[in-house]
């Protein structure tokens, strides 16, 4: 991690919300993402690839650890502000305190002197918001650098009764889902996994490239992709629309569907947004002979599914628009069907760090209903003999095995036996990943056949 406490404060600056030029463009990158993520419930990853466009590697890799690691740790850097303010983060400017947040993660996180971490801050305060509000943020984040991260622990077990969790750095909610189904000796591991931002996985699209064109390390299971660090943007494969930016938890999921034993026929992905397993499955597809339909709800989400599907060639997979649970097909029309079900993302932390603090235990009452109504619809979409992929990126019993269990009309087949080189992998007749112990996401599979 580059020591960015040398700041550049000769440069000139320009007023108004357009890119400017500044005297510290990393920190400057990373304050407009977290207000876009905290103001606008951006996504993290696309915020901050927006903000860091033009940046150095070295500015754009700092505003990256900045980002990402304030997001791990947002309730607890909050219970820190809070109690060296001596007052509710709520009677505090939204914008202060996201800069607070960022000093905060400077000061007990990275390798930035704490004089240069609040001092840093401070000007960032001036040159985003007012003269008016820098002796606030300087004044908080000095009580903030009089303890280090093992003194604010003890300060907070002794203040918060959440304490524990929140140096965990997860909601409890959160963790008691991941308790309802690890062994008590893996739970910190699984936590500690979270914490930790993931390898790039590549992915190919069958029959457009070979995985020797990625380079990196073949993943261990996946015969399909590579770990590779470094812009995978800068691969012909990936720049071409040959191959993209996939966990090998998803590439997994397309290629258990894929080998599972199915009739023959036309494929469909009932909620394809944003493409990644739709382009795997299109060149699976192809092998067998068979055409995948990609259905997605949203427009914008359906054009990112053309895009990553484009470049296969004729008869291309066919890409819709339409509401799974109102199809546009008429029912037992597939031989395979996959149904990545819209979820809380509790298994994609590690990608996804803002995650962990915006989802809340009732998007579940939300979600669940429509998670049962999807998967009804996948099954009358299959044909009887046909095989339906339940697939979500949260490993939460209510959007997992409740939403198997609660299906009709299907007989569940043994997904980790489609799958027997992983070890550790079986939940019962399903399929799950972990973090800690596959190096991927904490995706479920759940393989189900429709009965004739």
């Amino acid at each position: 991690m580059p020591n960015p406490d040398r700041s550049r404060r000769s440069s000139p600056r320009s007023g108004g919300k357009g890119r400017r030029t500044s005297s510290d463009p990393a920190r400057i990158a990373a304050y407009r993402t977290l207000r876009a993520i905290t103001a606008d419930d951006a996504y993290a990853n696309l915020a901050l690839a927006e903000q860091t466009t033009g940046l150095s590697s070295r500015d754009a890799a700092f505003a990256t650890e900045l980002v990402a690691g304030t997001c791990r740790a947002l309730g607890l850097y909050d219970a820190i502000i809070a109690s060296a303010a001596g007052r509710p983060l709520r009677s505090l400017q939204p914008a202060v305190v996201d800069l607070l947040r960022l000093g905060t993660h400077q000061l007990l996180e990275l390798r930035v002197p704490s004089h240069a971490a609040v001092a840093a801050t401070v000007e960032l305060a001036r040159e985003v918001l007012s003269q008016r509000v820098t002796g606030v943020v300087n004044a908080i984040l000095r009580k903030v650098a009089a303890l280090d991260a093992d003194g604010w622990a003890g300060r907070l077990r002794s203040e918060n009764a959440d304490a524990e969790a929140l140096l965990a750095r997860h909601p409890q909610w959160i963790i008691d889902a991941y308790a309802d189904l690890l062994p008590a000796e893996e739970l910190p591991a699984a936590l500690a996994a979270n914490n930790e931002p993931p390898v790039p996985h590549l992915v190919i699209r069958p029959g457009l490239a070979e995985v020797t064109e990625l380079g990196g390390r073949p993943l261990r299971w996946s015969p399909f992709g590579v770990e590779a660090s470094g812009n995978p943007a800068e691969l012909p494969p990936v720049a071409e629309g040959r191959a993209g930016v996939q966990d090998e938890g998803s590439q997994l999921v397309a290629w258990a569907l894929a080998r599972v034993e199915a009739p023959g026929g036309p494929w469909l992905d009932l909620c394809a947004g944003p493409g990644g397993k739709a382009a795997l499955l299109a060149g699976l597809a192809r092998d067998k002979g068979e055409r995948l339909l990609a259905s997605e709800l949203q427009p914008h989400r359906a054009a990112l599914v053309a895009r990553a599907l484009a470049a296969y060639p004729e008869p291309t997979p066919l890409v819709i628009a339409a509401d799974g649970t109102r199809p546009a097909w008429p029912e037992n029309s597939f031989a395979r069907v996959l149904l990545d079900a819209p979820c809380t993302g509790l298994g994609a932390l590690r990608r996804r760090p803002e995650a962990r603090w915006r989802r809340k235990p009732a998007d579940l009452d939300t979600l669940v209903p429509l998670q049962h109504e999807l998967l009804a619809s996948a099954i009358r979409a299959a044909a009887p003999g046909g095989v339906i992929a339940y697939a979500t990126c949260s490993p939460h019993r209510r959007e997992t095995s409740e939403i198997v269990e609660a299906a009709s009309g299907v007989e569940v087949l043994d997904a980790s036996a489609v799958l027997p080189d992983i070890p550790d992998a079986a939940r019962g007749p399903y399929l799950q990943l972990w973090p800690h112990r596959h190096g991927t996401d904490a995706m479920f599979l759940a393989l189900l056949r429709k009965i004739r």
